[in-house]
C-alpha cells in the first residue's frame, strides 16, 4: 500500500549513486518554526522518498508532528536513518554489504544534529551486533534524550508507544 506524506511536510531523501541505499530521510513540518530535531533510527529503508511515504514514515510523521506528545513538543524536523541503508522490503538479511559505505557517517551526523534520538527498530530486531555499534555511537555523543518504541513503527499504536531508554 502506498502512503502519502502528510500535508505541510517537506521531505528530502539522500540516496547512494546506485539508488540501492537510502542514507537519510529528512522531514520538516512547515507549520512549525522550530529546528528542534528527532533522529529516528530504524532497521532498513523501504520505498519512502520525497513523494511517497511508507506506513512507518507516515506513522512517525503523525506521532511526532501531529499527536502533540510531550516528548516531541516543539519538534519541527525528523531525520530518519537506519542500521542498514539497503532499500529492501522483504526477506531482509542484514549482511555487512547491506550497511552501505556512507551509512555510518549519516548515522553519526543525524545523531549529533538531533536533540532527541528515537530507537525504532523494534523489539525483535535480529541484528544485535549492528545494534551495539549504534548504541556505542550514542554513548559517545554527549547529553541526548534517548527514547525507544515498544514495536516497529509499522506495527505501532499511538498509546504508550514511546518509553525512555537507558544505554
Amino acid at each position: 500500500m502506498v502512503h502519502k506524506h502528510l500535508p505541510s511536510i517537506k521531505v528530502k531523501a539522500v540516496f547512494s549513486e546506485c539508488l540501492q541505499f537510502r542514507y537519510c530521510l529528512t522531514l520538516t513540518d512547515l507549520r512549525k518554526n522550530s529546528q528542534r530535531t528527532v533522529c529516528v533510527i530504524m532497521q532498513n529503508p523501504s520505498i519512502a522518498d520525497e513523494q511517497v511515504a511508507d506506513k512507518s514514515v507516515q506513522f512517525l510523521e503523525k506521532l511526532i508532528f501531529y499527536k502533540n506528545l510531550a516528548e516531541f513538543k516543539q519538534v519541527g524536523r525528523i531525520l530518519i536513518v537506519n542500521q542498514f541503508a539497503r532499500i529492501q522490503t522483504r526477506d531482509f538479511k542484514g549482511r555487512s554489504a547491506d550497511i552501505g559505505k556512507d551509512n555510518h557517517a549519516y548515522l553519526k551526523n543525524a545523531i549529533c544534529s538531533s536533540d532527541i534520538v528515537l530507537i525504532a527498530w523494534g523489539k525483535r530486531n535480529p541484528f544485535p551486533e549492528r545494534q551495539e555499534v549504534i548504541l556505542n555511537l550514542l554513548r559517545h555523543v554527549g547529553e541526548k534524550v534517548i527514547l525507544s518504541t515498544k514495536k516497529h513503527p509499522s506495527r505501532g499504536s499511538y498509546t504508550d508507544f514511546i518509553k525512555p531508554m537507558l544505554i
